[in-house]
């Protein structure tokens, strides 16, 4: 009878472990799923690759428990389709990776309640906004991003260090302007991109007060040939060091054939070109979708990750790093993390050519700006109801308050200093 019993327990057991039950110390439970726009050849869409499985390792999931799919465009209705697939599969959260996504993600939001939708960079999901002037998404829509500005500013630093260690023959931290020039290529001239370049521009003229720099657009997030152009064409117009925000290996490719130093981003290379790179680390914001999928807490309506978080990230340095560049980002970067220093301090940078040119910016209307072109106040684009209106003021004590009132950037100014290139 004894061993009947001992039979029994065992097939009953062996039963509870198929059905996923937490007797066998592991759930099978479909869990979390991430929709990219590319691959793992895009650095973009592997830092997000990266970062949600070693979340889901992290957080005990089986490989059963979650699911990863790629090159889901954002034209279209595939992302719904996807996202719709998963739901009907019993997927408990749905992430999507790409600005373009967030449209399909919130159809899907609204047809299935139950399931927690969130997406990257989007701009639908304003949690600080007070509720008459919110957008009107489902609760179960979920935005996230991170002060990626502060990690690009970073990197601006490691940047006008190596411009002083190349130029600077009197070891008095100044160069010639022709020697204080750089480039950057853009994927688009979304608030993203230019709240990057703008941060890593200022990062340089931290340590090299006369530095410009000249953008190009290459109107695409991933298109190797174009990026490449535009960076091989940034040099033959005079730029010293190139970084960019695109996701392939374009313009680590030009500054390795033109010998030129560059600063990455989302990745590092082994380029002796190769300064730094920042990145946005998603497994912190991953862990806590997992934690809300499994029920173990909530998932923020709108969440931005910081360097305290760990959220925010720069690389080691590498071989073309000046010597003393490490010493000085552990400084800044402290100052950083304290409130001692803020990136879009308006002391540091002036608007005078915006005012003007407004036919090139659209933003004359919402400047407002002392006799020196320095921002006093500025109406930025915060609540994103389609009409391109500037409605809330995010100047405070003197700072643009860069993500403050949403996690998804909105400082889309063109500083003084920074120039629009024609497309290559």
């Amino acid at each position: 009878m004894k061993k009947l019993i001992t039979l029994l327990l065992a097939a009953v057991l062996s039963v509870a472990c198929c059905f996923g039950l937490t007797a066998c110390g592991e759930t099978k439970d479909k869990v979390v799923a991430l929709i990219c726009l590319h691959g793992a050849e895009s650095s973009y869409d592997k830092n997000f690759i990266d970062a949600f499985e070693a979340a889901c390792e992290a957080k005990g999931l089986t490989k059963e428990q979650y699911a990863i799919v790629t090159g889901v465009p954002e034209e279209g209705s595939d992302c719904y389709d996807k996202a719709a697939q998963f739901a009907d599969a019993g997927f408990k959260a749905v992430f999507a990776d790409s600005f373009g996504h967030e449209a399909n993600m919130i159809q899907a939001a609204k047809e299935f309640p139950e399931v927690d939708f969130c997406h990257a960079t989007g701009t639908q999901s304003s949690l600080s906004l007070d509720a008459d002037t919110a957008n009107d998404t489902p609760a179960n829509f979920h935005n996230a991003f991170a002060s990626i500005y502060e990690g690009r500013y970073l990197a601006g630093v490691a940047a006008g260090m190596k411009l002083l260690a190349l130029y600077d023959d009197n070891d008095d931290g100044a160069i010639t302007d022709d020697q204080a020039k750089i480039g950057y290529v853009g994927a688009h001239p979304y608030a993203e991109v230019i709240s990057g370049y703008t941060s890593f521009y200022l990062g340089v003229k931290s340590v090299v007060a006369n530095v410009t720099m000249e953008v190009k657009y290459t109107y695409s997030w991933y298109d190797e040939l174009k990026e490449k152009a535009s960076a091989l064409a940034l040099i033959e117009n005079g730029a010293k060091l190139v970084s960019g925000h695109a996701d392939s290996m374009g313009v680590p490719a030009a500054c390795k054939e033109k010998n030129v130093p560059n600063v990455f981003y989302n990745g590092t290379t082994s380029e002796d070109t190769f300064v730094i790179a920042s990145k946005i680390n998603w497994q912190p914001y991953f862990e806590i979708m997992i934690d809300g999928a499994l029920g173990k807490g909530e998932i923020p309506k709108d969440y931005t990750g910081t360097l305290a978080t760990g959220s925010v990230q720069i690389t080691a340095l590498g071989a073309a790093a000046a010597a003393g560049t490490q010493a000085k980002l552990d400084d800044v970067k402290a100052k950083l993390m304290n409130g001692e220093l803020n990136v879009f301090d308006t002391n540091n940078f002036t608007v005078k050519n915006a005012k003007a040119d407004a036919s090139a910016f659209s933003k004359a209307p919402f400047i407002t700006m002392d006799e020196n072109g320095k921002l006093t106040a500025y109406n930025a684009d915060v609540i994103d109801d389609g009409t391109f209106t500037g409605e809330t003021n995010v100047i405070e004590n003197g700072i643009f308050k860069e993500s403050a009132k949403r996690s998804a950037p909105y400082f889309d100014i063109v500083i003084d200093g920074i120039t629009i290139g024609a497309d290559a």
